[in-house]
């Protein structure tokens, strides 16, 4: 018979995970695959102490596996349309007229608003990621902008969006979690995300000032231009595409279908425009785009995309699901926020430990759904015992446990992100901000008791 793990035990078996992840992650400095299978093996062995048979575990890996498949399929055909958007000339036309249009002064700022813009419209940072952020990352190579700091800028501005979009599933889930509504939940989430976004571009405002005009290789700016006009068929007919993929977001059609339209007319430009062949097309949605200009920078600015380039961020995926898995089998999780939902009796520390849950789970679980689920299920009576509104739940909900999710190297948002734009987590995750800062605003307002509303009784 299958027994529920003690509170000792179950705090054992997440210490000697997160032992395991914080010595290979950040002390021996190895990718996350390998201490997260040592991590699922463990947890594995422990489901057998509790009297769980290998079929069961076996099939709790299958279930956590099928919660992410629906990204992962997103993830591999993000890389084939990024192969074929580069040898369409796609790419290249939006760094070209982002060279001609940005200046460094203000190209984290514009980073911000474009890919906010782009993500509020689709509802999807993973897409506006993979389409305009790579266009981003080679205009900040281009200006000599470091990528860490770039991608920190894509990365506000695509979770910004998805935040109030709308059309974004996190953002239709939370308030079904929490029981509230989706125009309630987006109007209070202003409180939050408002002052976090002005912070953040005011940030990135003082960083952008230090990367002036003056300190700018001109030369290095008009040899990739003259490159690019030499080499590709630069014109705004190639902006079609993206413009397309915005519009259909917009219509509220479904993203892999999508995503795999924009693949196909990439590939279709690719052969009218550039005149590739279609060997070529199907050879760059496999393996990606290899140019070979000549120019070393111009090379590694291109040389990105394709399916088998994503399949690293597919297996640390596979393997974190894996291991969320096995300890949602364990209930090793429910245990635990089952003891801490007993202690808490005032609002602040109420979101305080949300919040705090929200990191966990993402941490733990790898999956931002399950880090808006789990603790929106175990602690809505706590906030209704507390006569607060539904809303205040699922605002805490998005403000952590989504945004959390892009900064944890081996969560699904993060793990795509890093393969996408070629930064590792560790290196984006200072410049952040409006990951960083919305979960502490939310706190602020819950010990200061600011647009915590109640339940009018």
């Amino acid at each position: 018979m299958n027994k529920e793990p003690n509170l000792l035990l179950a705090l054992t078996v997440i210490a000697v995970s997160v032992l395991i992840l914080s010595v290979g992650i950040l002390g021996l400095k190895v990718a996350p695959q390998i201490p997260l299978l040592f991590s699922t093996a463990i947890v594995a062995l422990v489901a057998l102490y509790l009297g769980y048979s290998w079929k069961e575990i076996q099939d709790s890996i299958i279930k956590g596996i099928n919660i992410g498949l629906p990204s992962i399929l997103i993830l591999m055909v993000v890389g084939t349309v990024i192969g074929t958007w580069i040898l369409s000339g796609t790419v290249q036309t939006m760094i070209y007229y982002g060279l001609n249009l940005l200046s460094p002064k203000i190209f984290l700022v514009a980073t911000v608003l474009i890919c906010g813009i782009v993500s509020l419209a689709t509802g999807s940072s993973w897409t506006t990621v993979g389409t305009v952020g790579v266009a981003l990352i080679g205009i900040a190579q281009s200006l000599d902008i470091p990528l860490s700091i770039t991608t920190g800028a894509i990365v506000s501005g695509a979770f910004f969006g998805d935040k109030m979009s709308p059309l974004s599933d996190t953002t239709n889930l939370a308030p079904a979690v929490a029981e509230s509504t989706l125009f309630e939940h987006i109007k209070h989430m202003f409180y939050t995300v408002t002052p976090s976004l002005i912070i953040s571009l005011i940030l990135y405002w003082v960083i952008g000032a230090k990367y002036t005009t003056g300190i700018i290789d001109a030369n290095k700016i008009n040899l990739i231009l003259n490159n690019l006009d030499k080499s590709f068929y630069i014109s705004p007919v190639l902006l079609i595409p993206p413009i397309l993929v915005v519009f259909l977001a917009i219509q509220k059609c479904p993203a892999l279908p999508t995503l795999l339209l924009a693949t196909l007319l990439g590939g279709i430009f690719g052969m009218v425009f550039q005149g590739a062949s279609l060997t070529e097309v199907i050879n760059v949605m496999h393996y990606g785009y290899q140019s070979q200009s000549g120019v070393e920078f111009i090379d590694k600015l291109l040389t990105r995309g394709g399916l088998h380039n994503m399949l690293w961020s597919v297996s640390l995926i596979l393997i974190s699901l894996s291991f969320g898995g096995v300890l949602d089998k364990t209930k090793v999780l429910k245990v635990i926020l089952k003891k801490i939902s007993t202690m808490v009796k005032s609002q602040g520390n109420l979101v305080l430990v949300t919040v705090l849950t929200c990191l966990g789970v993402n941490v733990l679980l790898a999956d931002q759904y399950l880090s808006i689920i789990l603790p929106g299920k175990m602690y809505a009576n706590a906030y209704k015992k507390l006569n607060l509104h539904p809303k205040n739940l699922s605002r805490v909900l998005e403000d952590s446990g989504t945004l959390f999710n892009a900064i944890v190297p081996w969560g699904l948002s993060g793990a795509f992100i890093a393969n996408t734009l070629n930064v590792t987590v560790l290196e984006y995750l200072p410049y952040s901000f409006l990951c960083l800062i919305t979960p502490i605003i939310s706190i602020i307002y819950a010990y200061t008791g600011f647009t915590m509303e109640k339940v009018n009784k």
